[in-house]
């Protein structure tokens, strides 16, 4: 088995409330960071734990995580 994970901090930012704006200045990520982090395959370390700790979530809260068989991983 595989992991498929899907990045969700739009749907996580949509149910605290939060703007892009206030997140980034919260969790000093840049706003066009969090823009584009749904969209990304690769998150930079930092910005994945400033992001959860600002939002107060756990890091797995920010992705859909689920398995997958091998051949149906891509």
């Amino acid at each position: 088995m595989k992991l498929k994970v899907t990045p969700r901090l739009i749907a996580v930012m949509k149910e605290k409330g939060w703007t892009q704006a206030r997140l980034a200045e919260a969790s000093g990520v840049t706003q066009g960071s969090i823009s584009r982090f749904d969209k990304n395959g690769r998150h930079e370390d930092w910005h994945v734990f400033s992001i959860a700790k600002a939002l107060g979530v756990e890091v797995d809260e920010l992705f859909e995580i689920e398995e997958v068989a091998e051949d149906d991983a891509e």
